[in-house]
């Protein structure tokens, strides 16, 4: 075999261990890939039931309701499409009527969701982008100024005070 000849085996090898490497990894991740979705793109893509991922938006003011001790129903909007979700377990206590929200779970259905997993934000800057941006041209996303003046707020608050007061 000449030099060039094994020079190709070589390469050859290379690359088909990793092409298989890569499928290997891939085939292994295939059941923790949790994709991320706002109600629009859900509506639009509607994924098969018992497909898992990510929802997120705003909790629809007057739709938070409790069915039982533990169950709580309510509805994520981005301002264009909504999608009923149904949780049970202890909510965050920064989940709120109003405030962002990111639901893992499964779909059940045209319009519906079943969250195993409730993370609440505590403001619009950890908001989809989509879902900030309608909240800007509606009028209804806190302003810069507004950001400013809470950070200021809070760091004036939680600063350590010192022996002489």
């Amino acid at each position: 075999m000449t030099r060039k000849g094994r020079r190709l085996a070589i390469i050859g090898a290379a690359g088909f261990t990793l092409a298989i490497a890569v499928g290997l990894i891939l085939f292994a991740l295939r059941d923790s890939i949790v994709f991320f979705y706002g109600p629009t793109e859900l509506a639009e893509k509607a994924p098969p039931p018992g497909t898992r991922l990510r929802i997120g938006g705003l909790v629809e003011r007057g739709s938070v309701t409790y069915e039982g001790s533990a169950t709580v129903v309510f509805t994520v909007t981005d301002l264009k499409h909504d999608i009923k979700v149904s949780y049970t377990g202890l909510l965050p206590d920064l989940f709120r009527e109003g405030q962002g929200v990111v639901a893992e779970g499964t779909v059940e259905g045209p319009g519906l969701f079943h969250a195993d997993t409730v993370l609440a934000k505590h403001d619009e800057r950890y908001m989809p982008k989509e879902v900030a941006d309608t909240l800007k041209q509606q009028g209804r996303g806190a302003t810069k100024d507004s950001r400013e003046r809470n950070s200021a707020a809070l760091h004036a608050t939680s600063q350590p005070k010192g022996p002489k007061g």
